[in-house]
């Protein structure tokens, strides 16, 4: 089979992990194989929000989600789905793609949106 593909919350202008999922409107997509990242692309969140965006991810063939903050309700529409994630990562989106490859990333799975 190969490789894997993981999303990445994306904040376009600092190449981030963009930090409240519910509102994200751009996911960068990595193709793993090997330990590394082979191929990466930028695609819109296909204008879902919050609940409507794993069932999406998942419809494009992403395994993994990693994120910054989130509410219970994205946490568990991302389980319904089928998604793992690395909640909790901040930074350079394309370091923690790298890092997931690695098996290095570690996520925080405290990181919540609290003002729901």
């Amino acid at each position: 089979m190969g490789g894997m593909k993981i999303a990445v919350t994306y904040d376009k202008e600092s190449g981030n992990v963009f930090q409240h999922f519910g509102k994200t409107e751009w996911f960068k997509l990595y193709e793993i194989e090997d330990g590394k990242v082979v191929s990466s692309e930028v695609t819109g969140n296909g204008e879902n929000g919050h609940h409507a965006l794993p069932p999406y991810l998942k419809s494009l063939g992403v395994q993994t989600l990693i994120l910054g903050n989130r509410g219970q309700g994205a946490i568990d529409a991302i389980a319904a789905a089928g998604l793992e994630e690395v909640p909790g990562v901040t930074g350079s989106a394309d370091e923690a793609a790298r890092l997931f490859a690695e098996g290095k990333l570690r996520g925080n799975p405290d990181a919540k949106c609290e003002h729901h």
